[in-house]
């Protein structure tokens, strides 16, 4: 058993990751900026006291927070807390900078790409940047969804997926899909075998 603090707990991703890693026997401290009750904690990632004090004894930080919500900043501070506590980081990614093909463009930069979701998009491409460039003795994953993820998307739960690298994965109709509890399922399963250390990976149907 593993102890996890999930930043964003309650959201969309996060709330998935909370409930199939609880669901497997992991100790969970859900953090969201202002739900309080049992298993979740009120607080900001962005307070580095904060942080510190939640991050005591953690196995796993998981990030599952907005690009735009000042996370790129706040990458050091995160990074430190895991040194500190011999944490590993597991990070809730966007799909906008996976590739469309091998030596192709990122999905951000073709034009079918939605013009409102790029500033979100492109927020987490430099946050992965700068998790590739953090000290080698920080030991994180970013875990990118299919390009259709989100609670308007919500799908099933069916436990069957693939996992990509930094290209997008599409159906044999072009589709680029998972629901949030597979993706879940994807990102707890990194944390119970952990095989892609300092990597990015993407799940998809």
């Amino acid at each position: 058993m593993a102890k996890l603090v999930v930043f964003g707990g309650t959201g969309y991703a996060g709330g998935k990751i909370t409930a199939e890693a609880r669901g497997r026997g992991h100790e969970v401290l859900a953090v969201s900026r202002n739900a309080e009750g049992e298993g979740t904690k009120a607080g900001s990632l962005y307070d580095e006291a904060f942080l510190a004090d939640v991050a005591k004894g953690a196995d796993v930080l998981v990030i599952a927070v907005h690009g735009q919500s000042g996370l790129l900043d706040a990458v050091p501070s995160i990074a430190q807390a895991a040194k500190d506590n011999g944490a590993r980081i597991g990070v809730v990614g966007g799909a906008g900078s996976l590739k469309v093909a091998e030596g192709g463009p990122r999905l951000i930069d073709t034009p079918e790409f939605p013009d409102e979701y790029k500033g979100e998009a492109g927020a987490h491409a430099e946050v992965l940047e700068a998790f590739r460039k953090l000290p080698e003795d920080v030991d994180w994953f970013y875990v990118s969804p299919a390009a259709e993820f989100g609670a308007w998307a919500e799908g099933e739960r069916t436990g069957e997926f693939r996992l990509g690298g930094d290209v997008l994965l599409t159906d044999e109709n072009g589709g680029s899909k998972i629901s949030g509890a597979d993706y879940a399922i994807a990102f707890v399963d990194e944390i119970d075998k952990p095989e892609r250390r300092r990597q990015r990976f993407c799940v998809a149907y």
